[in-house]
C-alpha cells in the first residue's frame, strides 16, 4: 500500500463522567497492512462526523451496545472517505463513501462484515450531503418518527434535543407529516432558528420553567414525544403526553457523562396514560433506506428540509469538536474536515 504516514486519535483514557480532550492521544503510528486481503478496500477519510453516541463506545467493555474502544486504539465513528483501493466486488477506487471508520487518515475497511452498511454514494452526491442531509442521522428521525412512533398527520409532536442534527431533522419531518411540532433546545438563538427557520414551536430549556413554557404554547396534550436526551426533558414530556401516547427514544445525551445510572420518569405516570415507550436503533430498519433517501430527496428538492451544519477545519480538531457536543455550543451537524 503506498500510504507512509497515518494520522490518528486513539483513546488515552476512558472519560470520568465528562469527556475530555484529554481522554484523546494523537498518533501517527497507526499501521496498515502490506497488501489489501480479499473483500477489503482502503479509504482515505475526508469528513469525520461528531456525534454523541461515540461518547457510549468510550465506556468500560459491557456498556455500549456496539462494542468498547479498547485504550490506545483509535476512536471510530462515522467518516465520508474516497475509496483508493479495492478487493471487494462492489467498490472500486474512486468511490465515495461513508462507513464506521477509525478516526485515521488512512483505513482498511471490510465491508461484508461492518455492523452498519458502506454505503456508496449515488450520483451526484456530495460527501458533506452523504454526512449531513442523507445521513444515519437523518434516516435515525425518519425511522424514528414513522416506523417505530408512527407519527400522523394532525397529531402534536415533542422532540427534545431540537436543534441538534437528528432533532432538527426530527422536527422538520414531522412538522412535514402534518404534526404539529414543539422542538426543546437550549438557547435563544436556537429557539429562534427552530421558529424562523424550521417552521416550528421551540422552547428553551435553558430559560427556566420548561413546564410554563410548554403551557404557554396552548398545544395541548403531546401524542408522540421523540426524546434525544432524557433527563428532565423526558420527566417533563410525560407530564403532557396524551392518553395512549407514544415516546420514541432515540438516545440520553444527558446520561452519557455521568457515572451513576440516571433516574427515569415516574413509572405510575406511565401505567395511568398507558403510553409505550420504545428504543430502537437505525440499523434495525436498513432495509427501508432506500425509500427514507427518495423522500428527503424529494422534501430537500422542495424545499423542506434545511440542515444546520458546524464545520470544523482540519484533523487536529476532531477531539475538541467532539466534547463541544457536551457542552451545548455546537450549532446543528457537526463534521470535521480533514481533507
Amino acid at each position: 500500500m503506498s500510504p507512509t504516514a497515518n494520522r490518528a486519535w486513539i483513546l488515552r483514557s476512558r472519560p470520568q463522567e465528562q469527556v475530555s480532550v484529554d481522554d484523546f492521544a494523537y498518533s501517527e503510528d497507526i499501521g496498515l497492512p502490506p497488501e489489501l486481503e480479499d473483500n477489503q478496500i482502503l479509504v482515505r477519510n475526508r469528513l469525520f462526523s461528531c456525534a454523541p453516541t461515540i461518547r457510549n463506545w468510550l465506556n468500560e467493555p459491557g456498556k455500549s451496545y456496539r462494542g468498547s474502544i479498547a485504550l490506545g486504539d483509535p476512536i471510530r465513528g462515522l467518516t465520508g472517505a474516497e475509496v483508493l483501493q479495492s478487493r471487494h466486488p462492489a467498490y472500486a477506487a474512486g468511490d465515495l463513501v461513508t462507513a464506521i471508520s477509525p478516526w485515521q487518515d488512512f483505513a482498511v475497511l471490510s465491508p461484508d462484515g461492518a455492523p452498519v452498511p458502506v454505503t456508496r454514494m449515488e450520483e451526484g452526491m456530495t460527501l458533506l450531503d452523504a454526512m449531513t442531509l442523507y445521513s444515519a442521522n437523518s434516516l435515525t428521525a425518519f425511522a424514528g418518527l414513522v416506523e417505530v412512533g408512527r407519527a400522523r398527520a394532525g397529531e402534536t409532536v415533542m422532540v427534545s434535543g431540537a436543534a441538534g442534527s437528528v432533532g432538527a431533522m426530527a422536527c422538520q419531518i414531522a412538522r412535514n407529516l402534518g404534526c404539529r411540532v414543539i422542538g426543546i433546545a437550549g438557547g435563544g438563538e436556537k429557539c429562534t432558528w427552530l421558529r424562523e427557520i424550521c417552521g416550528v414551536d421551540a422552547v428553551d430549556y435553558k430559560a427556566g420553567d420548561l413546564r410554563g413554557q410548554i403551557r404557554a404554547l396552548d398545544a395541548g396534550k403531546v401524542n408522540l414525544f421523540f426524546d434525544n436526551v432524557g433527563g428532565a426533558a423526558l420527566d417533563v414530556a410525560v407530564d403532557y403526553m396524551a392518553p395512549f401516547g407514544r415516546i420514541v427514544v432515540s438516545g440520553q445525551v444527558s446520561s452519557y457523562d455521568r457515572a451513576d445510572v440516571a433516574r427515569g420518569p415516574d413509572m405510575m405516570k406511565l401505567v395511568y396514560g398507558r403510553l409505550q415507550i420504545s428504543g430502537f436503533l437505525v440499523g434495525d430498519h436498513a432495509s427501508h433506506y432506500p425509500e427514507m433517501w427518495a423522500q428527503l430527496r424529494q422534501w430537500a428538492a422542495d424545499g423542506e428540509l434545511q440542515v444546520r451544519i458546524d464545520r470544523r477545519e482540519g484533523f487536529d480538531q476532531l477531539p475538541s469538536a467532539f466534547v463541544d457536543l457536551f457542552r451545548g455550543v455546537n450549532q446543528g451537524t457537526l463534521v470535521v474536515d480533514a481533507s
